[in-house]
């Protein structure tokens, strides 16, 4: 991303956002949960969760002969209510206190094995207007977590809740999933509050740099030809390339990204020195993408797939030339021109 203030539409917005959806607690099991687990799911790092168990006394309850003590639901809804009152300016001893001889330290070991309560997004996340929130419309538990550790300025936790799903979900998912909703988030809580500047750089240094280790893993065979990546000119935001990049890699395509405010005969130079059988251009909104000159790309239209990405370009296009509305659509053609198949 810029360096420039978020806007309620994030960067991703043209590549698809969830609507509104209630999201409830995932229920604990009985055999409660481990530290990495919780951490997950608060969005911070274990080794903070263990810092506060050695300095407050706030961990976890549960004993089993021969293995590490594990949070049951009683722990994690101590644990939320201290990391809540952190989050409204409370020192963690204090917030620790509070939560430690709060009603939820009346859980009884039976109720401590319930499912929770679920709570409505609104609560859990309080009013798009302000506070010390981020909105959060459509993702999940795991998005909740991200939004939590931006908050938190826990870069770490951030790079790890983002890696994890790459992992564990791939790309796609990840984007359409986690990301996109904390990135709309960002930018409701900026136009609601002029707040949030600093959550989009950390969210998008976590985010460039898992995509990016991701992009680069792919393995090229000898003689492929890559894709070609760029932003319209002017064009600052590249986030949606990285997941594009990211996305083909893991179809074992690979890419060559150009990065930002890149002019249509730059473009062509790069496609051309690098055999490359399509390009995509990425534009955020119609300012942006009226800046590209197609007249500069008119030889690679006829031989190259020209696939262009966001919510900036509007339906009178060049012949040649297809505009994708989603990150699938985009990943498949790119890959189908870099199988030959277009």
């Amino acid at each position: 991303m810029s360096g420039s203030s978020p806007s309620s539409e994030p960067p991703g917005a043209g590549f698809g956002d969830g609507g509104i959806e209630s999201v409830g607690a995932v229920p604990v099991p009985p055999g409660g949960l481990s530290v990495s687990a919780v951490a997950q799911r608060l969005g911070v790092a274990a080794a903070t969760l263990r810092t506060w168990d050695r300095r407050y006394g706030i961990g976890p309850s549960q004993h089993s002969a021969g293995a590490h003590r594990r949070y049951s639901a009683g722990d994690l809804r101590r644990l939320e209510v201290m990391q809540a009152l952190v989050f409204e300016g409370a020192s963690p001893a204090d917030a620790a206190k509070a939560a430690l001889s709060s009603s939820v330290s009346a859980v009884s070991a039976e109720s401590a094995t319930t499912p929770v309560v679920p709570v409505p997004v609104s609560e859990m996340t309080g009013r798009a207007g302000g506070g010390r929130v981020v909105p959060l419309h459509g993702g999940g538990p795991q998005a909740r977590g991200l939004s939590r550790a931006a908050l938190a300025m826990d870069a770490p936790a951030v790079r790890r809740l983002i890696v994890d799903s790459l992992r564990a979900r791939g790309t796609i998912w990840t984007w359409d999933n986690l990301i996109v909703p904390v990135l709309i988030g960002v930018g409701e809580k900026f136009a609601a509050t002029g707040e949030g500047i600093e959550l989009e750089h950390l969210l998008s240094e976590g985010v460039a740099g898992a995509l990016r280790d991701v992009a680069e893993s792919v393995n090229e065979p000898f003689g492929s030809r890559p894709v070609v990546l760029a932003a319209a000119p002017d064009e600052q935001h590249t986030l949606p390339l990285y997941a594009v990049a990211a996305a083909l890699a893991e179809r074992g395509v690979a890419s060559r990204m150009l990065g930002p405010r890149v002019p249509a005969s730059a473009m062509a130079l790069a496609v051309e020195r690098s055999g490359s059988p399509a390009l995509m251009i990425w534009a955020h909104d119609d300012i942006t993408a009226s800046l590209v000159d197609f007249q500069e790309l008119h030889t690679l239209r006829s031989s190259r797939a020209i696939v262009l990405g966001g919510p900036g370009w509007g339906t009178d296009l060049p012949d040649g030339v297809r505009c994708c509305r989603d990150l699938t659509e985009a990943v498949t053609r790119l890959a189908n021109a870099a199988r030959g198949m277009l």
